[in-house]
């Protein structure tokens, strides 16, 4: 059955009659409600109007916008911060020569393994248009800072059966998800309640001003939804339905830091020398000749002629009065003269506590254990079991990262599929939750945390020995307590039968038995 995709008509000809592919916008029309599919994935909903008129009111909310993505850009630039989210990359993206950085992982897919390779192969062949071993880094960098990631997907216009060819990046900031809604009144036991009546999802594409990122709605292109390449971070503000990303939260404590790191160095410049007070006795002068008296033997102190070996020059070092210097203050008859005191610096200097907590505030803010980011802590390179609880919650929120990240990948490998032919759209339907991706781990951390638990549920065997056929059976050890599926289980015991029969192996050991038999 052929189907519409990009304004192509893809599939076999002369059978039926093109059917545009259903999204969730066309199997939502068939649905009466008063409200329009998912209004938090950050789009902006329009009500009906024109287009482009509709475009000129948004500046002032796209303004907005793309000012908050400035300001995460100008975040992730300050070391701390940027030490953190350096931090979350290496730990969710981990590249090596050795294993790909991510994999499709297909086990719980219903359908057959010509169909399992051939959608194995269009995901490699996604990973290499994205040039994800060298660039997955900064891809995941760039969505996570800007909290949205734009791609145009390109294709060939003469051949679309050949898939997508290319992939350009777009600058969150030239555009945005448009969502327009238009309603009826429908009236009910006398009420007039509105109801959707259509949906009409696309984006708008605008260039900005070299210098800003003000848009200029002077320029707009309006562009399909199947074009765009679309994922954004999930963190929605429930008020303006508007995505403010992983960095939103750290906003406030960052700028409190700035803020009081900058008053610790102003405090302890203006505060950190000794400086004298000379108080100089004017007698009754009055108080021009007063001044100007006090002026000439400030001069006459502060002027410095020096020699400069360097030129050979006499210099006049002029140093003037500033609040660093030497405070010179008029004294009239009757005082006690004139006289030469110290103020002494600040005594309390060394005090970095504010710093400290707001620096511990914002490495919470922005879910970074605070270990990490201490130079004092050293690299813990023991057990797996001496991992503090603040790590345990940090691998948990990379592995949320990751499964919101995958999305992209999700949305590439529909389009390829159904260009390419592998899939329809309502196969796609039925399979796409089923889908998962593997992403690379450490491999020094993973291979010490399963080495300890296989450690753990071998000494359990091995105290179960004695009670094994009076109160426990070698299946419910092997599926509970050394947690093997029923798959292991069929593929251990293959491998044991082989082994006794090469004689690799001896056959009949209760041992063998009890952790790994062939029989139950």
């Amino acid at each position: 059955m052929p189907i519409e995709l990009f304004g192509f008509s893809i599939g076999r000809q002369g059978k039926e009659p093109p059917k545009p592919i259903s999204s969730e916008i066309e199997r939502n029309k068939k649905v009466k409600s008063f409200v329009g599919p998912d209004e938090y994935d950050g789009s902006f909903e329009v009500s009906g109007g024109g287009v482009y008129g509709q475009y000129v009111d948004l500046s002032g909310e796209i303004k907005n916008e793309f000012d908050l993505i400035r300001r995460f850009r100008s975040m992730a630039l300050f070391p701390e911060v940027d030490q953190a989210v350096t931090d979350i990359i290496n730990d969710a993206i981990v590249i090596d020569d050795e294993k790909k950085p991510v994999e499709i992982n297909l086990d719980s897919v219903n359908v057959s393994a010509s169909i399992k390779t051939k959608i194995e192969t269009e995901f490699d062949n996604i990973k290499k248009i994205l040039n994800f071993k060298n660039k997955g880094g900064d891809i995941f960098r760039r969505w996570y800072v800007d909290s949205k990631l734009y791609y145009h997907i390109i294709l060939d216009e003469k051949s679309p059966q050949k898939g997508i060819q290319e992939l350009r990046p777009i600058d969150p900031v030239k555009i945005r998800k448009v969502r327009k809604v238009e309603k009826d009144i429908v009236s009910q036991n006398g009420i007039s309640v509105p109801i959707v009546s259509s949906v009409e999802e696309f984006f708008l594409f605008t260039e900005t001003d070299k210098n800003s990122l003000t848009p200029t709605p002077q320029t707009g292109l309006k562009i399909a939804p199947d074009s765009i390449c679309y994922v954004h971070s999930g963190v929605i503000d429930s008020g303006s339905k508007r995505v403010v990303g992983y960095l939103q939260k750290a906003i406030r404590p960052l700028n409190l830091l700035r803020q009081i790191e900058d008053a610790v160095v102003i405090y302890r410049i203006s505060r950190a020398p000794e400086r004298r007070i000379f108080y100089i006795d004017v007698g009754n002068l009055p108080k021009q000749k007063a001044e100007q008296y006090l002026n000439d033997i400030m001069n006459r102190y502060k002027n410095k002629i020096v020699y400069d070996a360097s030129t050979g020059e006499i210099r006049d070092d002029r140093r003037h009065m500033s609040m660093l210097e030497d405070f010179w203050l008029p004294r009239r008859e009757g005082g006690r003269g004139t006289e030469i005191t110290t103020l002494e610096g600040g005594q309390n200097l060394g005090e970095m506590e504010d710093v400290a907590y707001l620096l511990k505030k914002l490495y919470h803010a922005l879910n970074v254990p605070v270990s990490r980011m201490e130079a004092e802590n050293g690299f813990n390179m023991g057990r797996s079991a001496e991992i503090t609880r603040d790590e345990v919650k940090f691998y948990k929120w990379v592995d949320r990262l990751r499964n919101r990240f995958s999305d992209l990948f999700l949305q590439l490998l529909r389009t390829q599929l159904i260009l390419r032919g592998v899939l329809k759209q309502e196969d796609w339907d039925a399979i796409n939750q089923d889908i998962s991706f593997t992403y690379k781990k450490d491999s020094y951390f993973t291979e010490l945390k399963e080495s300890e638990m296989m450690k753990e549920r071998l000494e359990i065997v091995r105290e179960l020995e004695e009670y094994i056929g009076k109160y426990y059976s070698i299946e419910h050890i092997r599926k509970n307590v050394l947690h093997q599926s029923e798959q292991d289980i069929k593929e251990i015991d293959s491998q044991i039968k082989k082994e006794i029969a090469s004689g690799k192996i001896e056959g009949g050991d209760s041992e063998e038995e009890e952790e790994g038999g062939s029989e139950y």
